[in-house]
């Protein structure tokens, strides 16, 4: 071993003194071996007069001299000589370093990494180009380094475990091309979803499994599992399914609820998981006794507990506590009384499980909201999400309105996320409310086709748009065809007309039949106008206004005269007043398993045109969740009237056929007939009634397959008319009940909820047509 040739080290030995060039140029080669460790066979200093360095095409000898700190002369020590050697391979400039002495000169040899040239993805199906390509660091005509193309790799894997395919697997590959260029090719193996395979839970006895399953955002794969999405496993949705489950326990009384555990356990092959998850039920409570106290001079506490609607023995639950609340903060907004802060103090009784409720009322801190701030809104106006607070700039600060504007802004649909946070304003009576938003898509373009038991196929094609140039108006254009019919309409409605809760609606449609259902042709033309406003807490009123031509053609010479009669080449055209009244407590109900729905409209024809009639319609929905709320029991009212006036008679166009308002019958198979008419013609009555009667509950198949069972009981009828003068006679137009029973079953599809009616008539005339099975879809009132 000889020592490092021309070294000047004072007299000592060289740098390395016992290692050969050769063996050096090994310890300090590229960035890809591990860092050289200096290991001096004696007490070191030296000093070269002469740093050299070769290979470098882009980056400048200076730059390289600057990152290896070494000046000429200077003399180093062997932790310093690394440590420059350490700042050029971390400059993450070159593929290779070394380090090669040569007399008393230090000679640097690089390679330097290569140009981008190309950045591609392979085999990417499920996630495309431009969601990946936005993850990654690499870039085209950027120095390529390995370091990032991993870290790039990586991001990719996690983008496909996010979507559940915990199995993808990203290779980052290079291809050399010329002039010191690489294309860089993440080659990516998607994998399978990993599916929810079982969804279980354990310590659950008030409620089943299958009951528990429909509060999750994670499903169980069933015979969706390639559409529904929400049964493939994702280990950040388990946090919310615990918090779901948790707010399902506490709004049914379980005051005492624990999610204990969360976990899902891979399949070894990782396409599958088993999800488990613990609770700790505890027992449920109800409302004991209701107070209300005020800590606030000459405040009238029996006025502020009139408000409130809590009543004993009813089960538990915030909401119900939050509603009373808003109550009595209405009533001392009316009062004049700011800055009344309304706390409910419980008491639990062990003994009988009930919660002793008290509202004390008093004098809270007196702080103004300073301003609202909007941001994320790239699209919808400002306005739409101001008007959503009842709590204007230089307001009273009222922390629960605030929330309560954080849910009407997440319920507009317009935003994928939504957060309303409260920071300190400019001085200690001063909040700031920051609204942070994150636009989503709200229109839709649906091209398709469709298909009903009494219209058969068909095509549609409709445009909707619940923001409307960002202005929160709803804008949609529909027009569908089948076998007989073609219906196109167009609706608008602006829901704060004047920046106030004041709803202005526009409707308009053409509608064509050709012998549908019937021997007739109608055509019918209408615009209607309308203005809607709240009356009460659960109450709505609509005034509108309707203008409307309807024509009735090619009748049929085998059908009754009565029909005969009303044909008309010229389209009679009619102008009405009217009002609706609507009763909702779906929203803001004390008991969120019970649901009353109540409407009555009137409407006055004849103010011009030729048709004269003053129409009435009412409905009413009642229903109720029993049995742990897996059977849903609803009974349905309905009826309307036609009387006509300044001796028009009603035509078809005007009058009520049974339409799928008492199952068991086609369309048009009820009401009065003439019977000696040879096509007997349902000829429609002015008024109807019905009865019905529902029950929906679970067939004992997996949740996840969204399929349910159903019974019904039709009760009704349709009768009345003005000429009664048929083809052979008198024709009978009184009130005779039809009834039907039937069995559904339920089908909540990713395009719809399907109802499949199998149905019997239990009672009918002997001229009505009946029809035991029909597809609809499912209502939801």
């Amino acid at each position: 071993m000889r020592n490092f040739a021309d070294a000047k080290g004072k007299g000592k030995p060289g740098f390395l003194g016992v290692v050969r060039p050769a063996a050096l140029a090994l310890l300090l080669c590229g960035t890809v071996i591990s860092v050289p460790f200096f290991t001096p066979a004696f007490a070191q200093s030296y000093s070269f007069s002469d740093v050299t360095i070769e290979g470098n095409t882009r980056v400048d000898a200076a730059t390289i001299l600057s990152y290896a700190g070494i000046g000429r002369g200077q003399t180093l020590n062997t932790g310093q000589l690394n440590d420059a050697y350490q700042r050029i391979v971390n400059s993450g400039l070159f593929e290779t370093v070394e380090f090669l002495p040569q007399g008393g000169t230090l000679k640097i040899v690089v390679k330097e990494l290569p140009m981008l040239n190309v950045v591609d993805l392979e085999g990417n199906k499920r996630l495309k180009d431009e969601a990946l390509k936005g993850l990654l660091q690499s870039k085209s005509r950027n120095v390529y380094n390995p370091a990032t193309a991993e870290a790039d790799a990586a991001a990719i894997a996690e983008a496909y475990r996010v979507e559940g395919r915990l199995a993808a697997t990203v290779d980052p590959k290079i291809i050399r091309r010329s002039d010191n260029r690489v294309d860089l090719v993440f080659e990516i193996n998607e994998g399978k979803p990993v599916e929810v395979e079982r969804l279980s839970f354990v310590g659950n006895r008030a409620y089943s499994d299958r009951r528990l399953r429909q509060v999750l955002e994670t499903k169980q794969a069933g015979i969706l599992r390639q559409i529904i999405g929400r049964d493939t496993f994702v280990a950040e949705r388990l946090e919310l399914d615990k918090q779901l489950l948790r707010d399902f326990y506490l709004s049914r009384g379980y005051i005492d609820i624990e999610v204990l555990d969360a976990t899902g356990e891979l399949a070894a092959e990782r396409d599958a998981s088993f999800v488990t998850i613990t609770v700790r039920e505890g027992q449920q409570y109800r409302i004991g006794s209701v107070s209300t106290v005020s800590t606030i001079e000459g405040l009238d506490e029996a006025e502020f507990a009139d408000a409130q609607r809590l009543r004993s023995g009813v089960v538990y639950s915030p909401a119900l506590i939050e509603n009373n609340i808003a109550r009595m903060e209405t009533l001392a907004l009316n009062k004049g009384l700011n800055f009344v802060r309304i706390e409910p103090v419980l008491t639990r009784n062990e003994r009988d499980q009930t919660l002793d409720i008290e509202f004390v009322l008093s004098r809270g801190d007196r702080v103004f909201v300073e301003r609202i701030d909007i941001e994320g809104n790239t699209t919808t106006l400002d306005q739409v999400i101001r008007r959503q607070f009842r709590t204007a700039e230089g307001d009273p600060f009222n922390p629960r309105e605030i929330r309560q504007a954080a849910e009407r802004i997440r319920a507009l649909g317009y935003f994928g996320n939504a957060n309303v946070e409260a920071a300190p304003g400019s001085d200690g009576e001063q909040v700031v409310v920051n609204v942070d938003v994150e636009e989503q898509p709200t229109g839709s373009l649906n091209i398709g086709a469709s298909f009903s038991v009494n219209s058969g196929a068909g095509l549609t094609l409709g445009f909707s748009e619940d923001n409307f140039l960002g202005r929160g108006q709803k804008l949609g254009i529909d027009i569908t065809t089948g076998a007989d019919t073609v219906d196109s309409s167009i609706n608008f409605v602006e829901p704060a007309l004047l920046g106030r809760d004041l709803r202005l609606k526009f409707g308009a449609f053409y509608r064509t039949s050709d012998n549908a259902d019937a021997f007739y042709d109608t055509q019918s033309l209408a615009i209607s106008p309308a203005l809607e406003f709240p009356i009460s807490d659960f109450g709505r009123l609509e005034l509108r206004y309707r203008l409307f031509s309807d024509k009735v053609s090619n009748v049929d010479t085998d059908s009754s005269d009565i029909l005969i009669d009303e044909e008309d080449l010229d389209s009679p055209f009619g102008s009405s007043l009217g009002y609706a009244y609507s009763y909702d407590n779906k929203i803001g109900g004390l008991n969120p398993n019970n649901r009353i729905l109540l409407r009555f409209s009137q409407d006055f024809a004849g103010l011009g045109g030729d048709v004269k009639y003053f129409k009435t319609e009412a409905l009413a929905v009642a229903e109720t969740k029993i049995l742990n709320e897996e059977v849903t029991l609803r009974a349905i009212f309905e009826g309307g009237a036609v009387s006509t006036a300044g001796g028009y008679t009603s035509r078809v166009t005007d009058r009520y056929f049974g339409n799928g308002k008492i199952r068991g019958f086609e369309a048009n198979g009820i009401g009065p007939r003439d019977e000696a008419a040879t096509n007997e013609d349902a000829l429609g009555g002015n008024m109807f009634a019905v009865a019905r009667f529902e029950a929906d509950f679970p067939l004992g198949l997996p949740e996840e397959y969204g399929i349910k069972g159903g019974a019904f009981l039709d009760v009704g009828s349709v009768w009345g008319l003005d000429n009664t003068a048929g083809t052979g006679g008198a024709v009978d137009d009184s009130a005779k009940l039809r009834s039907a029973i039937g069995v559904s079953v339920l089908w909540d599809t990713p395009l719809g909820p399907l109802r499949f009616n199998f149905s019997k008539a239990l009672r009918k005339e002997t001229y009505d047509k009946e029809q035991s099975f029909d597809l609809t879809i499912s209502t939801k009132f």
